[in-house]
């Protein structure tokens, strides 16, 4: 009996580097290359069990699962307390995946939630603002643009989206802090008159050998919450400025922030005068410009005006340096001492030291 050959031709993309099978009825057979796994013994040789290819499905629709609010609160609130100079990069970058993970309805709810989580870390941690505020700018250059807020419009009539609307939500709490704070820290000052009054009826009452009435007043805490308060001012201060110097903040809002500051000049608050200095000594540099050289010395003036006035000692000595560190042109005392590395090396010479090695 004739046998009939039959030619079973592969796809190429099935079967890489295969060729025609050739089936004698099985007598004989040409194996393609890469098939044996996929063959079965049979009398006088192997034949391929051919599989249908994979095929994606028409129906099928991949979408994550939904992640709640409280579970990225969590995750960020965990890697803020993480965050180091060493880990900046790392954690950042978690930081901003979590931002825009969240489905559309709650981004824009879970990017005000990291905005309050980022100045908890501020009222906290007050050595991490500037890492914060570097935090934020990388933040505003990497938020994805499908992360927007329908309430929020540009002037234009376009809804601001990704880092835009981050900046938006970041100006406007800014804004609120620094209102609220500035309430807190007049609420600062009242604590600070009744904790004198509380340490010198303490006085007069040790003298007269009986405990003072207004003692347990100075442990209460209203008195606490308004310490606190100032803190978490000065340290809006603080945060709002190295803003700045990322140029999250405009020259304007910075302005603003130091006329609210020298606003009762005449009759200052030690909270005042603080944080003035505080922004001064971090920014007065950037807003020291030709263009505002007008301001800067109106400003100067009332903090002359300032220092003449019945404060503590304390708060002239800050006045001062100030003052000061404007007439250097805003180098600090230490930059201008610091010797320079090749006087340094003379200074400390090889024949000078008596721990010289031959």
């Amino acid at each position: 009996m004739s046998s009939t050959l039959s030619t079973i031709s592969l796809p190429s993309n099935q079967y890489p580097g295969s060729f025609p099978v050739v089936y004698d009825h099985g007598r004989s057979s040409t194996q393609p290359r890469n098939s044996f796994r996929n063959a079965k013994a049979v009398k006088g040789g192997f034949r391929p069990r051919l599989v249908a290819p994979l095929r994606l499905s028409t129906t099928r629709t991949l979408t994550a699962d939904p992640v709640s609010l409280d579970t990225v609160c969590r995750k960020v609130r965990a890697l803020l307390n993480k965050l180091a100079v060493a880990t900046f990069d790392s954690i950042s970058d978690q930081i901003i995946e979590w931002a825009n993970m969240p489905r559309m309805e709650t981004a824009a709810r879970t990017l005000e939630q990291i905005i309050q989580l980022i100045y908890g870390a501020v009222d906290e941690n007050e050595w991490l603002v500037e890492m914060l505020a570097r935090l934020c700018r990388k933040m505003m250059e990497q938020i994805s643009p499908e992360v927007q807020d329908s309430s929020v419009m540009s002037a234009q009539g376009w809804p601001i989206t990704g880092g835009h609307l981050f900046r938006k939500y970041l100006l406007n709490r800014c804004q609120e802090d620094f209102e609220r704070g500035w309430v807190s820290m007049e609420a600062a000052a009242t604590s600070k008159t009744l904790s004198d009054k509380v340490v010198n009826d303490k006085a007069t009452a040790n003298a007269e050998g009986a405990e003072s009435p207004d003692e347990v007043a100075f442990y209460s805490e209203k008195y606490y919450a308004t310490q606190k308060a100032r803190h978490q001012g000065l340290g809006l201060i603080m945060f709002m400025s190295e803003l700045f110097k990322f140029q999250m903040l405009t020259e304007r809002i910075m302005h603003e922030c130091v006329k609210k500051l020298l606003g009762n000049f005449d009759n200052p608050e030690e909270e005042e005068i603080e944080g003035l200095c505080k922004l001064l000594s971090t920014v007065g540099q950037l807003l020291d410009t030709p263009k505002a050289r007008v301001h800067m010395d109106m400003y100067f003036l009332r903090i002359n005006l300032m220092k003449s006035l019945m404060v503590s000692s304390r708060m002239q000595f800050m006045l001062q340096d100030i003052i000061e560190l404007r007439q250097r042109r805003w180098v600090s005392r230490s930059s201008a001492t610091v010797p320079t590395t090749q006087v340094f090396h003379e200074l400390v010479s090889p024949y000078s030291s008596p721990y010289r090695v031959n």
